[in-house]
């Protein structure tokens, strides 16, 4: 706690005590039980406010490249044409930066089931198509030996939301089927085959806790916070794998050699006999210059502080922390950012 303390300490500077200092952000509601956290914790500590808008990821996305605020958020990483369009508006390269790895998970509503259901990803993703339709149905019988379904209606449920959650929940379907690569492929927003829509990662374990027989993909967190089951999932070496942290740091170290400079990486049905194959990482989108000093300090301090002790708060809300390998590379990435062309103290 000393340490902790000492560092939030640091961020208390002349320019950065006054409790009027606001950094305004948006975007992905996967980290946003996290987010919510840390931006507690640096306000108690330093006065610095965050108002962060927990709109989705495709909205943090927007808000960036429009310049409407300080910094974004998101679990898909922007796309070339994106970070162009941003450049061109604003000036600025925008940089990512992984804050920690999550778990997408498959969470249900079926009374007669209960916990404990075990699906391929080639049933997943028929499920998701509209191809499987009846929880009886031959083919998640056959994962599911001595075990009875209901001939119940499967009620798929989606975000309807621009999602950076959607975008690893699509990645993963379109590596494991090509049928949903070629007819609905990927991005933080699809064209969905069948289901209801709900906003946030909120919107859709609300309906799934409303729903009986319903299906949909939350982030890990807000499974567990309401209760639901989710499903175990067959990886990319044939065993059947619980989202949990260890298995999805199993994934991120399975990839972490292949995370390229700018760190924009999918590590979805990652290699590895332990690795959770929808996992994902999530990024703080920042501006490389930034205009105003004060608030490139503050955002500068915050980010040093967030790969030190921040790591720390997450696996207690079901977040895994980043390799130590990324958090080494996250921190001398942070020496990039400018303000008026100056690097930052």
């Amino acid at each position: 706690m000393k340490k902790l303390l000492l560092i939030l300490a640091s961020l208390t500077v002349a320019s950065l005590a006054s409790a009027q200092l606001q950094l305004n952000g948006a975007g992905a509601t996967f980290p946003y039980v996290l987010y919510s956290k840390w931006f507690d914790v640096v306000k108690n500590n330093t006065g610095i406010q965050f108002n962060y808008q927990s709109i989705g990821s495709g909205g943090g996305i927007k808000q960036m490249i429009e310049g409407t605020v300080d910094f974004g958020a998101t679990d898909g990483p922007m796309k070339d044409e994106q970070l162009a369009e941003a450049k061109a508006k604003q000036g600025s390269d925008i940089l990512h930066f992984p804050t920690v790895l999550g778990a997408v998970v498959v969470t249900y509503n079926v009374k007669e089931i209960g916990a404990d259901l075990a699906l391929s990803p080639e049933v997943l993703a028929d499920i998701f198509l509209g191809k499987i339709k009846i929880w009886n149905d031959p083919a998640i019988a056959a994962l599911n030996k001595g075990r009875q379904f209901p001939a119940k209606s499967i009620i798929v449920v989606h975000r309807s939301d621009g999602s950076g959650t959607t975008f690893i929940f699509v990645d993963y379907l379109s590596k494991v089927s090509d049928q949903w690569k070629s007819k609905v492929g990927v991005g933080t927003a699809v064209n969905w085959p069948t289901g209801l829509g709900g906003k946030g990662n909120e919107g859709v374990s609300g309906q799934v806790k409303q729903m009986d027989g319903s299906i949909g993909y939350v982030e890990l967190a807000y499974a567990v916070k309401n209760s639901l089951p989710y499903v175990t999932i067959r990886n990319k070496s044939g065993k059947f794998i619980k989202p949990s942290i260890e298995s999805v740091t199993a994934a991120a170290l399975g990839e972490s050699k292949k995370m390229p400079e700018d760190f924009r990486i999918s590590i979805t049905n990652a290699d590895g006999k332990d690795s959770y194959p929808i996992s994902g990482y999530t990024w703080l989108l920042i501006r490389k210059e930034q205009k105003d000093v004060n608030k490139a300090k503050a955002i500068v301090q915050f980010l040093r502080w967030a790969y030190t002790d921040g790591e720390k708060l997450a696996a207690p809300l079901l977040y895994a922390p980043l390799p130590d390998a990324v958090v080494k590379r996250c921190l001398k990435a942070v020496l990039t950012i400018t303000s008026n062309g100056k690097p930052l103290p």
